[in-house]
C-alpha cells in the first residue's frame, strides 16, 4: 500500500542550481550557472588539512567549533569592522552558511511571526521560514538605486515582524547595501524586538574601492543581529561546506540550542587548518583584487555583444540583460541556451516569489580566464 505523504514544502522542487548544472553536464555546456570556482583552493590550506588528518584530528570537534578557530574569526571580524565578538559565547562554526541561516530561522522564528526577505532573495530563505511556520514577507530590492528600498521596508515592518534578512554583497544582483541604508535600518529598528540576519558570505568580494557595510559595523544593528559568512566562498572550497555565525550572546545561546541537534559539530581537521590559515590575512584581504580582475576580464570579453549590463559591485556574479536578444522568460532562455548554445546561466526569476517582468540572467565569473573567454565567445554570438 502506497504511503500518502503530506509535504511540509509542497511548492518546493529541485533547486534551479541543480537543474542548470545537470543540464550543463548533459549538453557539455560551459557552466557559469552554479556559483563555484573551477580552480582549486590554496595549496597551503589543502596541505594543512592533510596534516591535521594525519595528526589524528578526526573525532568530534566541540559543538560550537574549535576555540582556536573561533578566536581567529573574532580577530578577523575585529580587524575588518572594529568589533570583537566573544569567541566563547558569541561565535559558532557551522556546516556552511546555509546551515547557519536555517539554524538561525528555526531557533528564533515562532509560528505566525513575520520574516522580511529582500527579493531577489537566495532560495534557502523562504523554505526555512515556512518550516518554522513563520510568514514570509517579500520586499523588492531597489534595482534602480542598487540599494535597499527603505520606503518599502518601512511599510513592511510591523509589530508582527520577528526578523529581517539582508544579504550584502547581494546575490544575485551583485549590488552592495549602502552605509546610509544600514544606518536607516539601525534607526528604524531601535526600540523593536526585530532580529536582523546578515547573510555576508561574499564579504571579501567587493569592487572598485567600495566598503562592505557589515551588521557588525553599526552598534544598533549588531546588538540585534547575526552575521553569517562562508569560508568556502573566501577560500575557493565550496565543497567543504564550512562557515560561521557571530552575534550577541543572548541570540547565539538560542542559535546553539538548535545547532547542537542539527549538525552538533563541524568537520574537525578543516577547522584546525582554517585556524592556522586565517593567519595569512593577505589571502582574504587580496580577494577583492583577484575577483575584480575576473569581473573586468569577463565584462571586457563580452563587449560587442547585445547584452546590457552594469559591472557587478560585489560577489562573483554578473547580471546580463538579454531583452535586446530574446523576449521569452528567463527560465526558457536559460534552458534553451544551455541545450543549444552551450552556455549555462541562472534565471533570476527563481529568486522571487512573484517574479516581475524582466529579462536577466546571472553568470558566475569565478572561473579561469580560458573558461570565461570561451563563454564570452558564445555570448557575443547571441
Amino acid at each position: 500500500m502506497a504511503l500518502h505523504l503530506r509535504s511540509r514544502l509542497p511548492k518546493v522542487g529541485t533547486t534551479i542550481f541543480t537543474v542548470m548544472s545537470a543540464l550543463a553536464q548533459e549538453h557539455q555546456a560551459i557552466n557559469l550557472s552554479q556559483g563555484f570556482p573551477d580552480f582549486d583552493g590554496h595549496p597551503d590550506l589543502k596541505r594543512l588539512v592533510k596534516e591535521h588528518i594525519d595528526a589524528g584530528h578526526n573525532q568530534y570537534a566541540p559543538m560550537a567549533g574549535l576555540m582556536e578557530l573561533r578566536e581567529a574569526v573574532s580577530e578577523k571580524i575585529e580587524g575588518q569592522h572594529g568589533h570583537s565578538y566573544d569567541p566563547v559565547s558569541e561565535i559558532c562554526i557551522t556546516a556552511g552558511a546555509t546551515q547557519a541561516i536555517f539554524t538561525a530561522i528555526m531557533a528564533l522564528v515562532h509560528p505566525g511571526e513575520e520574516v522580511i526577505i529582500v527579493e531577489p532573495a537566495y532560495d534557502c530563505y523562504a523554505p526555512a521560514i515556512e518550516l518554522a511556520r513563520g510568514t514570509v514577507v517579500r520586499v523588492s530590492f531597489d534595482m534602480a538605486k542598487a540599494d535597499l528600498d527603505t520606503d518599502a521596508l518601512d511599510h513592511a515592518i510591523s509589530d508582527r515582524t520577528r526578523m529581517v534578512i539582508i544579504n550584502t554583497p547581494h546575490n544575485p544582483t551583485g549590488h552592495i547595501i549602502s552605509e546610509s541604508s544600514m544606518k536607516w535600518l539601525e534607526q528604524r529598528l531601535t526600540g523593536t524586538e526585530v532580529i536582523v540576519l546578515g547573510d555576508e558570505v561574499y564579504e571579501h568580494i567587493i569592487f572598485d574601492g567600495r566598503i562592505h557595510e557589515s551588521v557588525a559595523r553599526f552598534p544598533g544593528l549588531r546588538e540585534r543581529s547575526l552575521l553569517v559568512s562562508s569560508f568556502g566562498k573566501t577560500f575557493h572550497t565550496t565543497g567543504w561546506k564550512i562557515g560561521y555565525c557571530a552575534g550577541p550572546e543572548p541570540i547565539m545561546t538560542e542559535f546553539k540550542k538548535v545547532h547542537q541537534f542539527n549538525v552538533f559539530c563541524v568537520n574537525r581537521p578543516i577547522q584546525h587548518a582554517l585556524a592556522e590559515f586565517l593567519k595569512k590575512k593577505e589571502v582574504y584581504l587580496e580577494l577583492n583584487d583577484f575577483y575584480q580582475q575576473k569581473r573586468d576580464f569577463f565584462c571586457k570579453a563580452i563587449e560587442g555583444s547585445r547584452f546590457k549590463f552594469v559591472p557587478s559591485a560585489g560577489t562573483y556574479f554578473q547580471l546580463l540583460d538579454y531583452s535586446d536578444i530574446d523576449m521569452r522568460t528567463d527560465i526558457e532562455v536559460a534552458k534553451q541556451w544551455t541545450k543549444e548554445k552551450g552556455i549555462a546561466s541562472i534565471p533570476i526569476s527563481v529568486f522571487y516569489g512573484d517574479p516581475p517582468e524582466q529579462q536577466y540572467l546571472r553568470f558566475c565569473f569565478a572561473k579561469n580566464e580560458e573558461t570565461l573567454e570561451q563563454a564570452a565567445q558564445l555570448l557575443r554570438q547571441l
